[in-house]
């Protein structure tokens, strides 16, 4: 698909054989490469070592030269499919939108991101992390549950008992995050001469006429996911748009979805629900909520293009659990692809098998 005024490039994803959800757009303003990482497949996936090791390389090497045309580079969470710490050269004179390390972060992550900020210091700063801490401060923190104003009335049947107990066990899950978010030094936006970093969620950056605007913390997955919080990125430009979720896997969560719904962007890059995980680290409800919103989506914007890609083609029945998505795409004139399919490929998991 061909907009006006931003391009796109997907420039690695599940599909060709490593975890990573990387995109090149320009603009005529500016040029940025969204969550430079990548990773090696899981265990199952049906492929040999050797073609696991061999697409990681491709995939870092694509990354790495997307990041020589890019101006700025965003980070949506510390998972590394989607960053890489350390390669210089991708971040070396570039503005860093990165995800806020203090606050809406698990504890891994928070571990990966003062091992990348150290990084940073050193490379660019000369200088040590703990030089730059900041005092602690105390913050109140709302519910989050209180903003998913659709997720917290679905009713689920003769599961929602076992609903609620997830729930009460999450709440207390984030309020002793809080309690670690007030204790963590906190590590400040940087400016060094080579780069300058700083926390974009919830933000607008204008470049031109191009606006780059960001998404408050997100829970990866579903509500009060312990694997913590992500940003999706929009990009507009000339009354186009372009948006990249990051990881709300379906989008799982309903209110998740009534943000792609409003937002409407002309082209959609959009994580799918992680089947290959079934039935343990998902289950078929949040399977089935994933789907729905997914229709939901489909049926409600103008979007043309949605490129459904990252953690689905992680398991070789993948589009067994699409059908219905498929389905209504085609009945609305709608592409819902691989990055794959989009390069005019075979997704690497259903060439194997």
């Amino acid at each position: 698909m061909e907009l006006k005024n931003i391009s796109f490039e997907p420039i690695w994803s599940d599909s060709l054989g490593a975890k990573s959800s990387c995109v090149l757009v320009k603009t005529p303003n500016t040029s940025m490469v969204i969550d430079p990482g990548a990773a090696i497949m899981q265990g199952s996936f049906p492929a040999s070592m050797e073609d696991k090791l061999r697409w990681l390389a491709d995939a870092e090497f694509a990354v790495k030269n997307a990041s020589k045309q890019a101006e700025v580079v965003t980070i949506s969470h510390y998972h590394y499919d989607h960053f890489t710490d350390f390669d210089a050269e991708i971040y070396r004179n570039k503005l860093l939108l990165t995800k806020n390390p203090n606050e809406f972060i698990n504890e891994s992550q928070r571990g990966r991101a003062e091992n990348f900020f150290s990084n940073l210091c050193r490379e660019f700063g000369n200088t040590d992390l703990e030089k730059i801490l900041e005092n602690k401060r105390s913050k109140k923190y709302p519910d989050p549950g209180n903003f998913l104003k659709r997720a917290m009335k679905m009713n689920f049947g003769n599961y929602q008992k076992r609903k609620n107990e997830l729930i009460a066990a999450g709440r207390k899950w984030f309020d002793a995050r809080v309690k670690s978010w007030n204790r963590y030094p906190l590590i400040p936006e940087l400016k060094f001469e080579k780069i300058n970093v700083k926390f974009p969620e919830g933000r607008e950056f204008k470049f031109g006429k191009t606006k780059l605007r960001f998404s408050k913390p997100l829970f990866h997955g579903i509500e009060y996911s312990k694997l913590g919080w992500v940003f999706a990125t929009i990009i507009e430009c000339g009354g186009e748009k372009l948006l990249h979720s990051s990881d709300l896997q379906g989008p799982v969560v309903e209110d998740d979805a009534d943000l792609i719904i409003k937002e409407n962007p002309d082209v959609l890059i959009l994580d799918g629900p992680p089947t290959y995980l079934l039935p343990y680290m998902l289950n078929f409800i949040n399977l089935n909520r994933a789907l729905e919103n997914m229709k939901k989506i489909i049926e409600k914007t103008d979007t043309k293009l949605i490129l459904y890609d990252h953690h689905l083609p992680r398991d070789k029945k993948y589009k067994n659990y699409l059908k219905e998505v498929y389905a209504l795409a085609e009945l609305k004139n709608k592409k819902v692809i691989t990055v794959a399919e989009y390069l005019g490929k075979i997704p690497k998991v259903l060439e194997l098998t």
